[in-house]
Parts: C-alpha cells; structure tokens; sequence
C-alpha cells in the first residue's frame, strides 16, 4: 500500500510553485517541476501524478496563506501546511533554493520530521484578520502619536504641563498650537505638518474605536460567546484581550497539556543543558505573538493583590461557578509568585513567569469548558 503513495514537497511563491515528486518507495526524489502559480494547470499537473499513486502534499506555513491548501483539498489531494520555524536544517548546509527546499521538504514529510499546524476554517481566517487588522491600527496609532512627539521636540515644543501625553489637557495644547502656529514660532510649513500628524491620529483613533465596535459584537456571536465569557474572567483580561485568545487559538482541545499551550504562545525558556549542567535562557517567542503580548500584558494586573473590581465582577456576571472560583485562585496564585520573582530578578521576568503561569490557568478553564468535577480540582 505505501508504495503506491507518492509525497509532493511544495515551495511556493507568488509566482511560481516548485514540486518535488517523492514515491514511497524512491531514495530520493524522482523529478522536481516548476509550475506557474495557477490553479488550472497545477491541477492538472496534479491529476496526472494521481495516476500513479495516491498523492500526499505539504508546504511551509507563508504569506501564501491558506488557500493552497483549500483548493487542493478540495481537489481531492490531501495536504498539510507545516511549520517553517520547525524544519529540520541539516548542520553545515549553506545553500538554499527552490529546489532543494521542496526536496527535503517531501523527504520530511515522508519521514514524519514535520510538524503539522492546524488550518482554520474560512470563517475563523476572517474573524481572526479583523481581531489582527485593530492590532495593526494600533501599532499605526502609537507610530503616529510618536511623531507628532517627536515633531514638536524638534521644534523646540515639548509638552510640560503633565506627566503624561494624549490626556485631554495635553489635546487642549495641541489645539492651541494648531489654532496659533505663530506664537508659539511655527512657520506655515510646520502648521501644515502638524495638522496633518493630528488628522492622521484622529482617523486612526477613530477606525479603532469602530474596529472595538465590531470586535465586541463578535464576542457575542454563538462560535464565541462562551469561550470569551470564561476567559474574560480572569483578571487582566477584557472582552478584547479574550476574543484574542478565542480566535488565535481556536481549538484548545489539540493541546493535551498546559506546557504545550505554553510552547505554542513562546513564553517557555529556551534550554541548552549537557550532562549536569541545565541553562535555561530567555522565552523562546515562538509561536503566536499575537496571543503572548495579550497575556503578558494581563500577566501585569496581577502585581496588585488580589481584588474583584467592577468590571471584573460584571465580566464574571452569568459565568459557571467553577471558572470563577477559578479564577480567583489564580489571583491569589499569580500574585505570589510575582512578588516572589519580582524580588529575585526584577518585574520585567516576574511578569513573563506570571504570563506563563496565567496560560495554565486558562488552559484548564478550556479542558473543562461546563465547570465541571475536573476544573474544580484543579
């Protein structure tokens, strides 16, 4: 039966797809083709490899995205996207190009050596591109706020009625300058430059608040509605640090422990250990960087002692009995041991580990998603 399957290794780009055809039963690969990228006549490369056997596909995880995948499954040819950061490289090998990569990618794949990522459906792509498109507007935002800083320092114009920026008091200066560019020495062509800075901001600001809009409506819709409502428990987590996680992640269930949810996000430490000797360094930040800068950002709320504020208590408002118990005890939990790292190497590493330790937490809410027996002894 093995020897008549045949294991595609695929490199593509924009341009162009290049195959290298691997039968189970072959040292190494048989041919190696370069195809336009288009789907009529890749399927019909396709269809005549079928003839001689029953196909196996893969690719590296790129800006190609998923479609690849979708039309070849839907084709009929089973595929598997993998990750590209966990290839084996071969020690010494300096070269590197199209063909040899689809090479030892169906070499791999026959193998067993690549890991697999999971594809989400059409649907969870699009949800999870908006969640994205609000954090790239983001970052936009902050980008824009800096120049206009920065604008204003090189002009000899930094603020210094307040401590902080972007308050009300410090948009009332803006506006004062923007109103009177003269007095405070700004030429026609600085005025310009000014106004133009603060339109941008204020058109970013506003996307977002409309991004926010939509974002909360999503988290009320039935794919979501009961995965935000338990994450949302946890302190440091709001509606949209939840719909985060929920559309990042997807299925929890595909991680059978919280260490592997923990490697997945790359917040365990990296390791070069032999014989007695252990070293452990930094996070490795692999993975989903989307979803670790959501949890170390909540990894910060639990410096404070454990508390239930106002909108802590409403987000909780309606959620099983259990995932709020637990959630309490990871306050109490969380809140040791950052005072307890905090005090050895500093809040910067106390955050990482509290951030690591969150993700255990959360991850046994998503084992036993009802509240049930098993949570309840966690």
């Amino acid at each position: 039966m093995s020897a008549s399957i045949i294991y595609l290794g695929l490199d593509v780009h924009k341009d162009s797809i290049t195959i290298a055809v691997l039968p189970a039963d072959a040292p190494t690969p048989t041919q190696v083709d370069r195809l336009p990228h288009d789907s009529r006549k890749l399927r019909s490369y396709l269809a005549r490899l079928a003839g001689h056997g029953a196909l196996r596909c893969c690719y590296e995880a790129s800006g190609a995205g998923y479609v690849l995948h979708r039309q070849l499954t839907q084709w009929g040819y089973p595929c598997a996207v993998v990750a590209p950061s966990l290839i084996p490289q071969r020690p010494g090998h300096q070269r590197k190009h199209d063909r040899y990569d689809a090479r030892q990618l169906a070499r791999l794949y026959r193998a067993g050596e690549l890991t697999v990522i999971r594809i989400p459906t059409a649907a969870e792509e699009a949800v999870r591109d908006l969640v994205r498109c609000r954090a790239a507007f983001q970052r936009d935002l902050l980008r824009s706020r800096q120049r206009v800083l920065k604008f204003l320092r090189r002009r000899g114009l930094p603020y210094t009625r307040g401590k902080s920026h972007w308050t009300q008091a410090h948009r009332r200066w803006l506006a004062a300058l923007l109103a009177q560019p003269a007095s405070a020495g700004l030429g026609a062509e600085d005025a310009m430059v000014l106004g133009e800075q603060l339109a941008l901001v204020g058109y970013l600001e506003q996307r977002r608040v409309e991004l926010d809009r939509q974002i909360q409506a999503l988290a009320l819709t039935p794919t979501l509605q009961a995965t935000v409502g338990r994450l949302s428990c946890f302190r440091g987590l709001d509606t949209h640090a939840a719909v985060v996680l929920a559309t990042e992640l997807g299925d929890w269930q595909r991680f059978t422990t919280a260490g592997q949810l923990m490697a997945y996000v790359g917040l365990v430490p990296r390791e070069d250990s032999s014989g007695p000797r252990e070293r452990r360094g930094s996070i490795t930040k692999a993975g989903n960087a989307y979803c670790r800068h959501v949890l170390v950002q909540a990894a910060w709320a639990y410096r404070h002692p454990p508390a239930v504020g106002a909108a802590l208590r409403a987000r909780q408002a309606g959620q099983p009995a259990a995932v709020v118990l637990h959630s309490g005890k990871a306050q109490q939990r969380l809140h040791r041991l950052y005072r307890r790292v905090a005090a050895r190497r500093g809040a910067a590493v106390a955050v990482v580990a509290v951030a690591r330790e969150l993700v255990g937490f959360l991850w046994a809410v998503e084992q036993a998603p009802s509240g049930g027996p098993q949570l309840a002894a966690a």
